[in-house]
C-alpha cells in the first residue's frame, strides 16, 4: 500500500486529537504527510455571521488546535485547512460530505477520523461524520 497524505478531520475535541495521534503513527509508517482539516460547527459560522463573535477570534481556535497538532507531530510534515461542516445555503453540506470533498480534492490516499461518542458539545463537528465516512469513503478509513 502505498500512502502520500493522510487526511484527519479535527475540530478540538479530545476524540479528534487522539485521532490525530493515528494519522501521524500512519505517516511515519509510510513517509507520509499529514493533513489536518480544522471544521468549523454550524455554531462558529453564524456568531460569526452575526458578530456576535469575530473571524479572528474563530481562526485563533483553530490555529491552537493546528499548533498542538505540529508539535505532536515531530518529523512528520502537516499541513492543514479549515472548512465549514455545515451550510445553510447548501443542505447537503454536512461534516461528513466536506471530509469527503477535501479527501478527493487533497487525493488522500487514508483517512483516520475520530469515532466519538455524541455530547452535544457545540465545538463538536465531527461527532456524526465517522458513519458516513466509513460508508461513502473510496479511501481506506480508519475510525478511532
Amino acid at each position: 500500500m502505498e500512502i502520500d497524505t493522510v487526511l484527519v478531520p479535527v475540530d478540538g475535541t479530545r476524540a479528534a486529537m487522539d485521532a490525530v495521534e493515528y494519522a501521524i503513527a500512519i505517516a511515519e509508517r509510510y513517509d507520509a504527510c499529514v493533513h489536518a482539516l480544522y471544521l468549523l460547527g454550524e455554531n462558529a459560522a453564524g456568531v460569526m455571521n452575526d458578530g456576535s463573535v469575530e473571524a479572528e477570534a474563530v481562526a485563533d481556535r483553530g490555529e491552537q488546535v493546528m499548533a498542538g497538532i505540529r508539535a505532536a507531530a515531530g518529523i512528520v510534515p502537516v499541513d492543514h485547512s479549515s472548512a465549514c461542516g455545515f451550510s445553510v445555503s447548501r443542505l447537503s453540506q454536512h461534516p461528513g460530505s466536506v471530509i469527503l470533498d477535501v479527501a478527493e480534492m487533497l487525493d488522500a490516499d487514508f483517512i483516520v477520523v475520530p469515532r466519538e461518542p455524541v455530547t452535544g458539545d457545540m465545538e463538536a463537528v465531527i461527532e456524526k461524520a465517522a458513519e458516513y465516512v466509513l460508508a461513502y469513503a473510496s479511501q481506506p478509513v480508519l475510525s478511532v
